[in-house]
């Protein structure tokens, strides 16, 4: 009996602990996690997440893909939005808030997944690499320049503006000219 109750103790001893140090949010809190409010003193940048090119090359999207709700009509996944820049942010930690933020969905390979060291975005919106053919996936810009390195490298400054454009012809549809 006295073991049973020692037991019992530990158990809520146990549940106690782990309640304590687990922080339970609802859906719309998880989704504004990391969302800073722009005042007049903000450092901020702008991101927009676009699809356009898909548009012109229908035919080659994986048939069940073609739904405006991957593909919105006018190519427009995430129009040009502003957000908090914090010390040391990169491209990737600004879109990581943004799709969080806007509910949109994105997968990723970690730094430590590949030998670029850097995040590499997979999927935005459930576009995939390959998913309009050989030549397409995502690409990103900074200020109209395509950067050779990846996004969770290129550290921001304010003012900076983010594009993540999905290519189906490896950037050249994008106005990007191969070294």
């Amino acid at each position: 009996m006295k073991k049973d109750l020692l037991v019992l103790a530990f158990i809520i001893l146990l549940i106690a602990i782990v309640a304590s140090g687990t922080k339970i949010q609802s859906v719309d809190e998880y989704y504004l996690t990391h969302i800073d409010e722009i005042t007049e003193d903000s450092e901020t940048v702008t991101i927009s997440i676009r699809c356009d090119t898909i548009l012109d090359n229908w035919d080659k999207l994986s048939p069940q893909l073609r739904s405006e709700k991957y593909v919105p009509k006018d190519g427009v996944i995430l129009e040009e939005t502003e957000y908090v820049l914090r010390p040391g942010d990169t491209v990737f930690d600004i879109l990581d808030r943004a799709v969080r933020h806007n509910r949109i969905h994105m997968e990723f390979q970690g730094a430590d997944k590949n030998s670029y060291n850097s995040v590499y975005i997979q999927g935005i919106n459930f576009l995939y690499e390959f998913s309009c053919g050989p030549l397409s996936g995502w690409m990103y810009s900074v200020n109209g320049k395509f950067p050779d390195y990846g996004v969770s490298k290129y550290v921001l400054k304010d003012g900076d503006v983010i594009e993540f454009n999905y290519t189906c012809d490896l950037g050249r549809d994008l106005g990007y000219e191969f070294k």
